[in-house]
C-alpha cells in the first residue's frame, strides 16, 4: 500500500527519507486505528518526495477509510489534501475559522480552484493575524 515491497529486505539505514516516512505510515496503519494524527509528516522531505507522498496519501486514506488529522504550515498542502481546514491564529493559538473543502478529487496543486481557495485562506489568515496581534 505504501510502495515499499521491493525494499522489504533493506535495513532502515538503507532507506531514503521518503521511504522511512512511508514505513512510518505503514507501521501506523498496521494497527488499523480509527484516526491517525500526522504532525508535519512531509516537512523534512525534499519537494519532489513531499509531492509524491502527498499524491499517494489520498489513495491510502481511501483504502483504509481511516480518518487523518494532518497538521501543516503549507496552505497548498492543506487545500490539496484536506476535506476540512482549520485556520489557527499564531498567537494565542485560537481557532479562527473552519473551512469545508468541497473541491473534487484528485486536486491539482496548481488548479484554478485550489489556487483560489489558497488565496482566500491567505487573506483570512492575514486579516485575522492583524486582529489578534497585541492581545
Amino acid at each position: 500500500m505504501v510502495g515499499l515491497v521491493q525494499h522489504r529486505h533493506k535495513f532502515p539505514r538503507e532507506l531514503s527519507g521518503g521511504m522511512r516516512q512511508r514505513a512510518a505510515i505503514a507501521r501506523t496503519l498496521a494497527n488499523q486505528p480509527p484516526i491517525v494524527l500526522m504532525d508535519e509528516p512531509f516537512g523534512a522531505l525534499d519537494a519532489q518526495t513531499r509531492e509524491a507522498l502527498q499524491d499517494e496519501l489520498p489513495g491510502i486514506w481511501a483504502k483504509t477509510n481511516t480518518s487523518i488529522m494532518f497538521v501543516t504550515h503549507s496552505i497548498n498542502e492543506a487545500v490539496t489534501l484536506a476535506d476540512e481546514i482549520a485556520i489557527l491564529a499564531a498567537h494565542p493559538g485560537l481557532l479562527l475559522r473552519l473551512i469545508k473543502n468541497d473541491l473534487k478529487r484528485p486536486r491539482s496543486r496548481t488548479g484554478a480552484a485550489v489556487v483560489a481557495l489558497e488565496r482566500e485562506i491567505y487573506e483570512q489568515r492575514n486579516t485575522a493575524d492583524s486582529r489578534t496581534d497585541g492581545r
